[in-house]
């Protein structure tokens, strides 16, 4: 059982991985803007946090064995905020004395060819290229932290779906099936993410993963 700090919970993406950890038996605590969206168990506790802040961070994530962040501004939102929440869950998380940082990084990053982005190609939506030029500007802040930290960019395309409990990983090449998709449900993104947690093999670096 390891205690987790996690940002992000009540996100689509963070509200499976916190489904996951629970399920898991680790211990959690959920860092939200908005306490009241979430009800504390036993297994889960509720706090007020801003992953923008990097003194909320460290407050909030102490004594914590890990910290994961499934923060996202959305399609509405700024997405700067992603390279300013990079920045201050760095500072925050070391100075918390914290080691372990996973953080859900975009798709967009990812290579499909030699040297060429899927962000770049002409089939990435117009209006996601914003997030997804700042998700991988975000990756650049993270691969000069200081922590056992790793990205983890899904597949193409990542939403709620059947739970298959397999999947195939990759590190910066975006992952295919036979027929040329790049997909992973919600669930299974996941189940990875906290197979990575429990037995690291991405440290300092990005994984990907899809069927």
């Amino acid at each position: 059982m390891m205690k987790i700090a996690l940002f992000g919970a009540t996100g689509t993406i963070g509200a499976g991985i916190l489904k996951e950890a629970l399920a898991r038996g680790h211990q959690v605590t959920a860092l939200v803007r908005d306490p009241s969206k979430l009800n504390g168990t036993q297994q889960l506790t509720v706090v007020q946090g801003d992953v923008l802040d990097a003194k909320s961070v460290a407050a909030a994530v102490k004594g914590h064995d890990a910290v994961i962040s499934a923060f996202g501004p959305g399609l509405s939102g700024d997405p700067q905020m992603l390279v300013h929440a990079a920045r201050a869950l760095i500072e925050g998380t070391r100075n918390a004395g914290v080691r372990r940082l996973i953080v859900v990084n975009g798709a967009g990053s990812l290579e499909v060819a030699p040297g060429v982005r899927l962000v770049d190609t002409p089939q990435f939506p117009e209006s996601w290229r914003p997030l997804g030029v700042a998700h991988a500007e975000a990756l650049e802040v993270y691969r000069t932290a200081d922590l056992d930290w790793t990205a983890f960019s899904p597949a193409a395309m990542i939403e709620p779906g059947e739970r298959k409990g397999k999947y195939r990983l990759g590190t910066d090449q975006l992952v295919l099936d036979d027929q040329g998709n790049s997909t992973i449900s919600v669930d299974d993104y996941a189940i990875a993410l906290l197979d990575e947690l429990e037995a690291p093999k991405y440290i300092r670096r990005r994984m990907t993963a899809g069927y």
